[in-house]
């Protein structure tokens, strides 16, 4: 097994590091390839940079615990983030070559060509904030299968997984983490069908596996049972808090710079069509996976419901693809690591320093500094995968979401607005889950709405002040 891991790993990292063939050489393309990906591996890399260790480890850990209940956060969590992409996804690819920018902050902060370069140092300081809890989560992600599988120590995963990044890094920047997010998702899109496949037919079928499940005490329930309002109402707000969770992608800047790479906005569709395609059938088998663990591995009360993917390979599967699993995984994670340590180091060489970095060397060694600071996080973090995902998700998009969705409305904030929509939605996710209410609605809701509303109430302001000058919030185009 181990070998097979080897293997499939060093080629997953091959096809990563053949990146450099193409690099140009120039921050562009250390940081958005140049703008020239075409619209499969957009959507292929981006959905991988999704997924990740969320999907192989949190995800299938949460269906674990929460049950045939789960399937809300994958309805809700597609559902959102479609809805998001009918608005977002083309005028943000059309924006980043409109305005020159290398960076998320920087397409924000100058989507209509106006330098709000304060505005551009605030999302260049917390995307750098939450981006380094993800990425030190994707290392624990690794670390995890690797623990399991290999029975090596929790800190070798994160270690091996740093050195894999900094091999990106010096090698093509974003294209290297395209190229492998798209490698590994072809792989492992098999891979999961595979463990499905074996898992529903080594219980007996689909009916004798449903009677199994049924036996597990509300395993089968299909609504949690600690919701914030019984009834109806209660699932309605469940369901759209998870939607919301979904929606949340657009302030995602590892996620959304995918797209921003795009050789042309006008073939968009062809990338969402990818995307949407792989996200559904994949979410699919992650959340069969997750139900049939259970069946499987039956002490929920001492066992780590995020080993479940790993746990069940060894169990069902011959090594070499028990191999081919684990090296998936652990590529899919780093290259996602990668991707958010990339975004990283564009907020401090291009948002955050007065001065752009231009030296591609110092981008290179900008990123090593701040993977070396991930990893340091991720060696010190006792918390869940999950819950590290969904803090930074939540945090994230309550920061970045509002604003990018008023932008692509044709509102034209104004910094001082825009800043205080930045902060009050941010502050708000963050005051949310502090208060512990996050385990009935997920805290990007109130964060996303109370940032909307920072807009709604300027443009509601300038429009009752009647006055000619430059507005909180103008009108649409």
């Amino acid at each position: 097994m181990i070998y097979a891991f080897i293997g499939f790993l060093l080629l997953f990292t091959l096809v990563g590091i053949s990146s450099a063939l193409f690099s140009r050489g120039t921050k562009a393309d250390y940081y958005l390839a140049s703008a020239g990906i075409p619209p499969w591996l957009v959507g292929l890399s981006a959905v991988a940079t999704n997924n990740s260790g969320y999907m192989f480890i949190g995800v299938i850990g949460y269906t674990y615990v929460s049950g045939l209940a789960s399937i809300w956060l994958m309805l809700g969590w597609i559902a959102g983030d479609f809805i998001a992409s009918l608005y977002v996804h083309r005028r943000l690819s059309s924006a980043t070559n409109s305005s020159g920018e290398v960076s998320y902050a920087g397409v924000l902060s100058n989507w209509y060509g106006q330098n709000h370069s304060t505005l551009q140092r605030l999302i260049g300081v917390i995307s750098l904030l939450f981006l380094l809890v993800y990425a030190s989560a994707q290392m624990i992600a690794g670390s995890k299968a690797l623990h399991v599988l290999l029975d090596w120590p929790l800190w070798s995963g994160a270690v091996a997984g740093a050195m894999l990044i900094c091999l990106y890094c010096f090698a093509g920047g974003i294209r290297a983490s395209i190229w492998t997010d798209a490698a590994q998702s072809i792989v492992m899109i098999g891979a999961m069908g595979t463990l499905l496949a074996v898992a529903l037919a080594d219980l007996g079928g689909i009916s004798s596996t449903l009677e199994q499940m049924k036996a597990v005490e509300g395993f089968m329930d299909w609504f949690p049972q600690e919701l914030v309002m019984p009834g109806w109402v209660g699932i309605a707000i469940f369901v759209v808090s998870w939607l919301f969770a979904g929606f949340s992608v657009i302030g995602q800047p590892h996620v959304m710079v995918r797209f921003m790479t795009l050789s042309d906005s006008s073939k968009m569709y062809r990338a969402r069509a990818w995307y949407y395609l792989w996200f559904v059938l994949f979410y699919c088998m992650a959340t069969g996976v997750g139900l049939l663990s259970r069946v499987y591995i039956a002490d929920a009360g001492s066992f780590d419901a995020e080993l479940a993917l790993p746990t069940m390979a060894i169990e069902l599967l011959p090594p070499v693809l028990v191999g081919l699993i684990l090296a998936g995984i652990f590529a899919a994670t780093m290259s996602t690591a990668d991707s958010l340590l990339l975004s990283c180091s564009a907020a401090i060489t291009h948002d955050i320093l007065p001065q752009k970095t231009e030296k591609t060397w110092l981008l290179k060694v900008a990123t090593v500094c701040i993977t070396a600071a991930a990893l340091m996080l991720a060696l010190t973090n006792n918390q869940s995968v999950f819950s590290l995902v969904i803090f930074s998700w939540s945090g994230l998009a309550s920061a970045f979401g509002p604003l990018l969705l008023v932008l692509c409305l044709g509102w034209k904030p104004s910094q001082t607005a825009s800043i205080l929509a930045v902060l009050v939605g941010f502050s708000s996710a963050i005051g949310w889950r502090a208060l512990g209410l996050h385990g009935a609605i997920y805290e990007g809701l109130p964060g996303i709405m109370a940032g909307l509303s920072v807009f709604y109430l300027a443009r509601q302001l300038f429009q009752s002040s009647k006055l000619p000058s430059a507005s909180p919030v103008e009108g649409t185009r």
